[in-house]
């Protein structure tokens, strides 16, 4: 299937590119071709003046993109897909009441079949957002990659071991079974966090790292509380009492990174970590402001997520992007903080790098083709002084107009082209709500 994108403002997100007026070529799942148009062609808001064929390039699917921004999709890097249905349970709580009263007790009665339904009501949340790959950490997680493959999202999984539910040697399987080239689901070794994992499990999942010379992906330093209770078992905060049992000896990074200490960022800068930002959930937990302006000081890259729909509670990159540079700004006392372009940056390259989808980081050619567009002619886009700064600033979910996931359209002109229509999805999840809640 050859696919053309023509008559478009493209943003490749390749350093030091601007956006340029041209068009895609897509060969099933990959970019074959990326056109520059000569600039004298633009007029009036139009990348071609005629709106017709420019480059003569065929196709079998021609679009026309009337002008609008052709660029990376969003990577959500750090979520937890299948809480979906528990949105707006359990609200307006601190985070250990929150987990202990209200969620962990719901998902003890989980099936992989309810995992499977909330994953898909997840995935349209996604698409409506310009999301074209999460990290996943969930249970269930054979569940998980079954629902994503069948709706054809993209998806890299990350373990998800605590002492109440999956077994340790289950990450060393996910590892070895699920990384297949070419596949979208994919798997990174992980566990949920050191306050739910005993010494005993937390050495044994080292030895696996250790094992593989692998990355390792875990939430940490999220709440002041969770940093006191490390220190007070292991005499360390959770970042370094972690390193000191070689579970960042090859790399990986951590979600969250609210409360961190000076030798927290120094092991960050030594182990070559990535922090995982989620401004929406740790903003209504009241778990605090990352320090972002301190991780880019010290080149700590920093990628962008939601976290669960259970404590966001939505999925919407726009508003994760105008928090991570807002509440920079505020902590810092200081407008200037976190540049919108930066933020860009965080949302599509630097998530993409922390998934290791270093293949979906840019609009080049060999690259996979998830790609998103974005609709500039709305009220909020007008008028095109900057495009990445609308975006971060003032951008939301109505100027999604496509989401494209492996050079196929998922979602285009608010209508979903997925396998599984929406009012089935809708109707299975109001059946697993009625039953565990």
């Amino acid at each position: 299937m050859r696919t053309r994108l023509y008559n478009a403002r493209i943003l490749t997100m390749n350093e030091g590119e601007e956006i340029f007026p041209g068009e895609l070529i897509i060969e099933d799942s990959r970019i074959t071709e990326v056109i520059k148009y000569d600039t004298s062609s633009v007029v009036s808001g139009n990348v071609s003046d005629s709106g017709s064929v420019v480059s003569g390039a065929s196709a079998d699917r021609a679009i026309d993109c009337g002008g609008n921004l052709l660029m990376p999709g969003f990577k959500n890097a750090h979520t937890h897909s299948g809480m979906s249905v528990l949105r707006s349970l359990a609200d307006d709580k601190p985070l250990w009441d929150w987990l202990t009263q209200d969620i962990f007790p719901v998902e003890a009665k989980m099936t992989g079949e309810d995992i499977y339904w909330m994953s898909q009501l997840s995935v349209l949340e996604y698409l409506t957002s310009g999301i074209t790959a999460c990290f996943d950490m969930y249970m269930k997680q054979e569940d998980i990659a079954r629902s994503m493959d069948d709706i054809g999202f993209r998806c890299v999984q990350v373990g998800a071991v605590n002492d109440f539910g999956t077994a340790i040697d289950w990450i060393d399987y996910m590892y070895q079974n699920y990384n297949k080239p070419g596949a979208l689901n994919s798997y990174i070794l992980g566990f949920h966090a050191e306050y739910t994992t005993n010494l005993e499990h937390l050495k044994q999942i080292a030895a696996i790292v250790q094992k593989h010379k692998a990355p390792l992906y875990v939430h940490a330093c999220e709440t002041k509380s969770e940093v006191e209770g490390c220190v007070e078992r292991y005499g360390k905060t959770p970042v370094c009492f972690l390193a000191s049992l070689g579970m960042f000896d090859y790399g990986g990074g951590i979600y969250h990174g609210v409360h961190m200490s000076e030798e927290d960022l120094c092991v960050m800068q030594e182990k070559h970590l990535c922090v995982v930002t989620n401004p929406g959930s740790n903003t209504k937990l009241a778990s605090g402001i990352a320090p972002i302006s301190e991780y880019l000081k010290r080149n700590i890259p920093v990628a962008i997520g939601t976290d669960g729909p259970a404590s966001n509670n939505c999925l919407d990159f726009f508003r994760e992007m105008f928090l991570v540079t807002g509440l920079a700004k505020l902590r810092e006392d200081n407008a200037a903080a976190i540049d919108a372009k930066e933020v860009l940056r965080m949302a599509t390259v630097n998530s993409a790098r922390a998934m290791n989808l270093t293949d979906c980081e840019t609009l080049s050619v060999g690259q996979k083709a998830d790609i998103i567009m974005l609709d500039l002619m709305q009220p909020n886009m007008q008028p095109i002084n900057n495009i990445e700064k609308n975006i971060v600033y003032s951008g939301s979910k109505q100027n999604v107009k496509m989401t494209m996931v492996n050079g196929v359209i998922l979602y285009m002109d608010n209508t979903f082209y997925t396998a599984i229509k929406p009012e089935n999805i809708y109707k299975k999840v109001e059946e697993i709500k009625g039953r565990l809640i």
